[in-house]
Formats: structure tokens, sequence, C-alpha cells
């Protein structure tokens, strides 16, 4: 059972300032499920939104980081 949109809008929101406020901010998956709490099924929703929209990319050692950065 997927989270509905306005529970991922708010997440995302939430990911997105981080990574504004954190310049160098890398995380990777398990690490963003610990630091925010979520599950498999909305970190996994999340992230994957992310990088579609161009604001995160995944690094050859598996970390998410600002696409515009590294």
């Amino acid at each position: 059972m997927l989270p509905d949109d306005t529970y991922l809008a708010d997440w995302f929101h939430l990911i997105c300032a981080e990574y504004r406020e954190v310049p160098g901010l890398r995380l990777t998956e398990p690490q963003v499920r610990r630091l925010w709490g979520l599950g498999p099924v909305e970190s996994e929703a999340l992230l994957s939104t992310l990088l579609d929209v161009k604001f995160l990319k995944r690094t050859a050692q598996g970390a998410y980081i600002r696409a515009d950065q590294g």
C-alpha cells in the first residue's frame, strides 16, 4: 500500500529543505530511513521522485546527494 500524495509531498519538501540547509549532505537509503523514520516504501518513493525531478543524484557508492553538487 502506497502512502497518500499529501503525506509524500510533505516529506518531499522536508527532505529538499534539509538537503538545502546542509551543504554536502550524502545519505544512503538506509540512512534516509533512519534519519526521517521512513519505511522502505516511503523512502523508495521519495528518493525515486527526487531523482526524477533531478533534485538528487545517486553516487557510484549508493549515496544520495544534491544533483547540483559533486
